[in-house]
């Protein structure tokens, strides 16, 4: 997840764990308020467009079109959304309002909640599919948060932000761009395949229809309880594609999908 502003700064991150501390709080009365929410790049994951489409009462096919831009992700090759940001002079976040901040706030990205905090990747062990994540502070040149006097833990900042559960329903995606980027860069997938994780990670309204109004449920052996858990949740069915993309584009959890015996 990344952040563009020209106006922020390029200090090297210190790695932070669960255990580690900042000070930082942001509220209406720094003077900062809502700067960072202009200039910014930020990255929408698969849960971010759940919840934020829903707010806005609409499927997933009219908030991607009205609200992200589609990007390649460097290294990994493949698809995600970024936030489209609005046309002035500020590239301000549609959502953002000057004097009470943002209008979605119990809705709003992964990103903005993570914030001033990101996260990285030591390493990743595909055959185990264990990941190194360290935490960092992102510390930008107009950013007062950090001269209040508010100390929080790494953990204590996530829980407080709402980012565990996020994560964890995230955490199935996260896996599947972290063992692409694992690697060769000549093994790319194909055009065939990109669109589908496009679909299954950020459209799932059209994921869904995919699911049950094609041969799709015809070819595996899944149990009643499974298919009606993703037939009405839409967290399970999200989790459900992203276990479906890994046995498929790497050959794992395959056993999650076996293929029904023709007769």
């Amino acid at each position: 997840m990344t952040d563009t502003n020209p106006k922020r700064s390029e200090i090297p991150p210190e790695q932070l764990s669960l255990k580690s501390s900042f000070q930082f709080q942001c509220h209406k009365g720094v003077k900062c308020f809502t700067d960072c929410c202009r200039g910014i790049d930020i990255m929408l994951t698969p849960y971010d467009i759940l919840t934020m489409r829903k707010k806005l009462d609409m499927n997933s096919e009219e908030f991607l079109a009205i609200f992200t831009k589609p990007e390649i992700l460097e290294k990994a090759g493949l698809p995600v959304v970024t936030l489209k940001l609005l046309d002035d002079e500020r590239k301000s976040c549609p959502f953002v309002e000057d004097k009470d901040g943002c209008a979605i706030y119990e809705h709003r990205p992964t990103t903005c909640r993570y914030y001033p905090l990101g996260v990285g990747s030591l390493s990743y062990s595909g055959e185990k599919g264990e990941k190194d994540e360290f935490f960092f502070t992102v510390k930008e040149a107009h950013c007062l948060g950090f001269e209040e006097d508010k100390q929080w833990t790494v953990a204590e900042w996530r829980k407080d932000q709402g980012v565990d559960l996020r994560d964890q329903v995230n955490a199935g995606w996260m896996e599947l761009i972290v063992r692409k980027k694992s690697l060769p860069p000549s093994m790319r997938l194909s055009e065939e395949s990109r669109k589908m994780f496009f679909l299954a990670c950020y459209n799932i309204d059209k994921f869904r229809e995919f699911v049950f109004n094609t041969t799709f449920l015809s070819r595996y052996e899944l149990s009643e309880d499974e298919v009606e858990d993703i037939r009405n949740d839409d967290i399970k069915l999200l989790q459900f594609g992203f276990e479906w993309l890994k046995a498929t584009f790497f050959h794992t959890g395959q056993e999650k999908f076996k293929v029904k015996e023709k007769k």
